[in-house]
């Protein structure tokens, strides 16, 4: 299975800036990785119209889980899919953290994604008083049971959230440990189809790491998010 590389903007650039990233990644030449962008919102059609035709995929951030409706300031999944987008991101942390979403609700969205034709990228990991209380399992196997419904179809992203921003950095054995975790898990849930989700890491991903965290059994790619503003480093992970 060919690994894949997920680049997750933020709230970063305007559309020049994202355009120029874009265009970047035109010359990125014949890769062994599935490469794929997640821009902002008000970006994803510049992009995807400038990546169109290319390898490298687009996806979004977020997505309401309903169809349309009086939601100010939402997008629905049929809106990403109409701007040009393939995938998107769900339950990500920083979700999780500043806007309160709840398993059920990631899961919601899990849904209105598939429904519109788009692959999601669902995302799961513990907190630092979560690890240092040796809830780790606990909490991702929670996350997963709840977040997933019974025909996912996505990809999975694990995410040490407090590996983050913090300085620390989760070792290829914490890695190991908690993919062939979440392996065992989907295993349990969906049977032998559970043994072809892909299942990103994600957590400070970057050309110097990249080629021995993505050697960790399990690791079926990377969810890359500072590095993947400049080209010349999204690429060097992709390429290591």
């Amino acid at each position: 299975m060919r690994q894949t590389i997920a680049g997750n903007w933020k709230m970063h650039g305007l559309t020049q800036d994202a355009a120029s990233l874009a265009t970047a990644l035109l010359g990125a030449g014949p890769l062994t990785r599935d490469l794929l962008v997640c821009p902002p919102a008000t970006q994803i059609a510049a992009v995807a119209r400038i990546l169109a035709g290319t390898p490298v995929a687009v996806g979004g951030q977020d997505c309401h889980s309903a169809v349309q409706g009086a939601f100010t300031g939402d997008i629905s999944a049929a809106m990403l899919r109409d701007a040009g987008a393939s995938h998107v991101i769900l339950g990500h942390s920083e979700r999780r953290q500043y806007h309160a979403e709840s398993d059920d609700a990631v899961r919601a969205k899990v849904l209105a994604a598939q429904a519109a034709g788009l692959t999601a990228i669902v995302c799961v990991g513990e907190n630092d008083a979560e690890r240092q209380a040796g809830w780790e399992t606990g909490v991702v196997g929670k996350q997963l049971n709840a977040s997933l419904p019974d025909d996912f179809a996505g990809i999975l992203a694990y995410e040490p959230v407090w590996a983050i921003g913090t300085g620390r950095t989760a070792t290829e054995a914490d890695v190991a440990a908690m993919h062939l975790f979440i392996r065992q898990t989907l295993v349990r849930r969906f049977g032998p189809a559970g043994e072809a989700f892909s299942i990103l890491y994600g957590g400070s991903v970057r050309p110097a790491n990249a080629a021995s965290l993505l050697a960790v059994p399990h690791v079926g790619g990377a969810l890359v998010g500072g590095a993947s503003l400049k080209a010349e480093d999204f690429l060097g992970i992709a390429r290591a």
